[in-house]
Formats: C-alpha cells, sequence, structure tokens
C-alpha cells in the first residue's frame, strides 16, 4: 500500500502499487475448505460444483457454486480460501482479519467451461478470486462499505455493462443472515462473510463525496442487492434510459 488519501466524506482511500514480492505457492487448506463448505450448504444451500484454482500464489482461492432452486432463482458463488490467512486491520478491528466474499447471478448466466473462455461471462468469478486475493497481496483489508474500482479511472467490467466497480456488503439472501454472516472456525477465529454488489462510477464517486451510508440507502430503496443485473438502474443518475 503506497499511500493514504481521504475523500470528501473523510474516509481514507488506498491506491496500491504492483507487486514486488515473489511468487507463492500456496495449496488449499483442508479445514478452511471443509468448514467453509458445509457453512454455505447449511445456511444457502448444496455446493454442485467448485470453481478450482489449479496455480495459487500466496492464498489458494476456489468458488463454490450453490444452484438455482425454486426459493432462490440464482446462482449463489462464495469464495473459499480468502480466510485461510489472515487480513492486515486496523487497530480495533481484529474480529474481521477473516473473510470470504460472494455474489449472485442470474439462474441463465453461463457458467460452461466454453462460456467461461468469454470475459462477459467470467468477470464476476474473476472479480470474486481477485478481491479475495487483494488483501494478501497488499497487506490491505475489505470491509463492508469498501469500494474497489476496475481500474483507475473506473472502466466497465465487460462490454454488456456499465458497471464499473464493487462495494463490500452484509449479505441480504440467507434465511438468517446475521447466522451466515459469521462463521465460529475455532475459539480464536471468527470467518466473516461479504457480498459484492457491482456498481456504477457514479455511484463510487458519490460513496466517496457522502459516505458509504447514504449510498447504501439509495441501493436498499432500488432493492438492489448481491444479485447481480449487468444492465439495472444507475442510483445516482437523475435518469436512465437503459443500454441500446
Amino acid at each position: 500500500m503506497s499511500q493514504t488519501e481521504y475523500s470528501a466524506s473523510g474516509h481514507p482511500i488506498h491506491r496500491h502499487k504492483e507487486r514486488e514480492d515473489s511468487f507463492q505457492p500456496a495449496y488449499g487448506d483442508e479445514e478452511t475448505i471443509e468448514k467453509v463448505t458445509a457453512h454455505v450448504e447449511k445456511h444457502i444451500g448444496e455446493v454442485d460444483f467448485v470453481f478450482h484454482e489449479i496455480l495459487s500464489d500466496k492464498v489458494h482461492i476456489d468458488v463454490l457454486r450453490v444452484p438455482p432452486t425454486k426459493g432462490r432463482n440464482y446462482y449463489t458463488l462464495v469464495t473459499c480460501g480468502m480466510s485461510a490467512l489472515p487480513m492486515t486491520v486496523p487497530q480495533g478491528a481484529e474480529q474481521f482479519r477473516f473473510a470470504e466474499l460472494l455474489l449472485c447471478l442470474p439462474s441463465d448466466w453461463p457458467l460452461t467451461e466454453e462460456a467461461m473462455q468469454d470475459d462477459k461471462n467470467y468477470w464476476p468469478i474473476r472479480w470474486l478470486k481477485t478481491l479475495a486475493r487483494l488483501p494478501h497481496d497488499y497487506n490491505s483489508w475489505l470491509y463492508a462499505g469498501h469500494t474497489i474500482p476496475n481500474g483507475d479511472p473506473a472502466e466497465p467490467f465487460a462490454p454488456n455493462t456499465k458497471l464499473s466497480g464493487m462495494l463490500l456488503s452484509l449479505p441480504t439472501i440467507a434465511e438468517d443472515p446475521n447466522g451466515f454472516f459469521t462463521l465460529q472456525m475455532s475459539e480464536e477465529k471468527e470467518v466473516h462473510f461479504f457480498s459484492l454488489l457491482p456498481i456504477y462510477k457514479e455511484e463510487m464517486d458519490f460513496k466517496l463525496k457522502h459516505g458509504a451510508e447514504e449510498l447504501f440507502q439509495k441501493l436498499d430503496e432500488a432493492r438492489i442487492n448481491e444479485f447481480l443485473q449487468v444492465q439495472r438502474k444507475n442510483v445516482c443518475k437523475k435518469s436512465w434510459f437503459g443500454f441500446r
């Protein structure tokens, strides 16, 4: 982490330099895999597929997939491995050193091996893995209200959307959101699950100026959560006419 700036709302802005350390091979931690998978299946649903990481640097990040059901007509994707190592949290936030991430995709989202070759289909998984690794690469941390742009300046994730950044939030999809949020791995280790909400540049700018709480209020009023809508309403533009 190179320097700290402050937004108009008074919150820090972290800019990251390219990593200077060498590749550090990592392998799946059996306890993490077993307990995270069991926790997801208890609160969300049965894991029917795992996007396994073949070659891992520093932490081994797999992505668990829970398929659509009659009650939940969407895919739920959850990282598994981010919590194998602690994040570098500020003083007072020690209980949030371990985390995993999730987001939800429409039931018709192409998730075949062939479809994953096209970045317009793969980018949500790529971003789950990228952000799961980010705190370990840069001695940083992720928590609810943090935003991460797709580049500087931020650019759309893919040609089929203008969404260009991620906002971390508390999960809303589980029947017991509070129970799902925290996994007690051991007496000393709690793992917390955060949702990724893809957002627009204007929404990121609004958050930097007014703070995360005001952005969350706008998103809540529009009923926007971790379910990805590539062409959803932009809550920080006065008008929205869709994509042509």
